[in-house]
């Protein structure tokens, strides 16, 4: 595991993701009229963002209006693309082979959490087929078990219609966003324990439903909270 000198600042941006941040934000403003709100449920120090999981924009915008950084992980064989590669290193995306991908990625994504990082994770394991809420599957647990953090549920709505799974065109559709309120380390601590892996997995669940349902709402102009 990785000690926490070698690990960036988990509150302060780098000048390559603060670029990327500006580009993505007058990219999504424009073209998909973006907005988020709950950003008084993010704590001050590390947590884990669990969220639905409903196109490849997803991670980017989990993470480009805040102003520290957000962890994810991808393939090793990403970082060895030209210019991916190195933007993936500057964004702190989190490198993961095939071969050892589970230990690995726990290990990594607990380093980072303890150190403070938001750790950013979509339980679903894969983009959605029809936009709504997949199972949850409880991967998450044994990482949340050994790093003493909350879980912030996000809820994301309108990127599915934007950019749905085979899709080579990103339509311009409106997408907004919610942090939902956390998942506080009491309530973890009880539902961690051995047995109730399947309750917490369907709690997480409809905690991410209800924030994607806030979130489609005010999309769809059915509902708009402050």
């Amino acid at each position: 595991m990785s000690n926490s000198e070698d690990l960036p600042n988990p509150q302060s941006r780098n000048c390559v993701w603060r670029l990327i941040q500006i580009q993505c934000y007058v990219v999504f403003k424009l073209w998909f009229r973006f907005q988020a709100k709950g950003y008084k449920n993010l704590p001050q120090g590390g947590a884990m963002l669990l969220s639905n999981h409903q196109s490849f924009l997803d991670p980017l915008l989990i993470g480009v209006l805040l102003k520290r950084p957000v962890s994810f992980l991808a393939r090793d064989s990403l970082f060895r693309i030209p210019v991916v590669g190195w933007i993936l290193k500057h964004t702190y995306v989190m490198p993961i082979s095939r071969k050892s991908a589970g230990t690995e990625s726990m290990k990594k994504s607990i380093a980072r959490l303890d150190h403070g990082f938001y750790v950013g994770l979509f339980p679903e394991g894969t983009r959605t087929e029809d936009g709504s809420v997949g199972k949850v599957k409880p991967g998450f647990i044994a990482m949340i078990r050994r790093s003493e953090v909350p879980i912030v549920p996000v809820g994301i709505a309108g990127a599915y219609e934007a950019m749905p799974r085979k899709s080579n065109f990103v339509r311009p559709v409106k997408i907004r966003l919610v942090y939902g309120e956390p998942i506080s380390l009491e309530e973890i601590s009880e539902l961690s324990k051995k047995g109730n892996e399947k309750q917490f997995a369907e709690l997480v669940q409809q905690r991410i439903i209800d924030c994607q349902k806030q979130a489609d709402e005010w999309r769809t102009g059915l509902k708009v909270n402050g």
